[in-house]
């Protein structure tokens, strides 16, 4: 399963480590994912879903349900 967020989109960025003589290795920017489980009330269900912090912020700000009709709307959630 790759690493990607199931409602932002959001996966993985590539840079660089700069040591301290400046030589640059390139490096991974993971994106921080969690596996949660949630309520949707509008259909009377529960939805297990890979989401980053940044979407967990979203949902706390504006409701589940407004969350995954955007997510639908941009085409991420396809469940």
């Amino acid at each position: 399963m790759s690493r990607v967020c199931e409602l932002t989109g959001k996966k993985a960025m590539s840079g660089n480590n700069v040591s301290f003589s400046n030589k640059k290795n390139k490096r991974k920017f993971n994106v921080n994912l969690m596996k949660k489980r949630f309520y949707l009330a509008e259909e009377d269900r529960w939805i297990t879903l890979r989401v980053s912090a940044s979407a967990l912020k979203n949902i706390n700000k504006k409701g589940l349900a407004t969350v995954i009709k955007d997510a639908r709307a941009n085409g991420y959630l396809t469940k």
